[in-house]
């Protein structure tokens, strides 16, 4: 029997910008509830707020940003993928692994100022 293990995972969630912050509030929270479905743990959420898409999706041009930190069994992020797909409020996600939970994000300007 093999064992599984779980891993820590960086999440990157776009839910419509069109929704009230009520409806927001729940899309997050059964992104979240989802994971803690799959005994999965929550480590940390950082709400990124309403920014203007790279480009058009759904004919959206914004959508609130969330990234969140979360630890789950490997083999169980493929079901949680598939649950994903059905949320209609979610434009866009994308998940990869990662290796430590940031105490902050910062940016760093593209350009150096002379």
């Amino acid at each position: 029997m093999t064992k599984t293990r779980k891993r820590l995972y960086e999440g990157m969630y776009i839910i419509n910008s069109n929704l009230s912050e009520e409806a927001r509030k729940k899309a997050l929270e059964k992104i979240t509830k989802e994971i803690e479905a799959k005994k999965g743990k929550i480590e940390k959420v950082i709400d990124w707020g309403k920014r203007r898409l790279a480009y058009e999706i759904e004919k959206k041009r914004e959508g609130y940003y969330y990234l969140i930190y979360f630890s789950i069994e490997s083999t169980l992020l493929e079901q949680i993928t598939k649950e994903y797909l059905l949320n209609e409020d979610l434009i866009r996600f994308m998940t990869i692994k990662a290796e430590s939970v940031p105490a902050s994000i910062d940016f760093k300007p593209l350009i150096k100022q002379s």
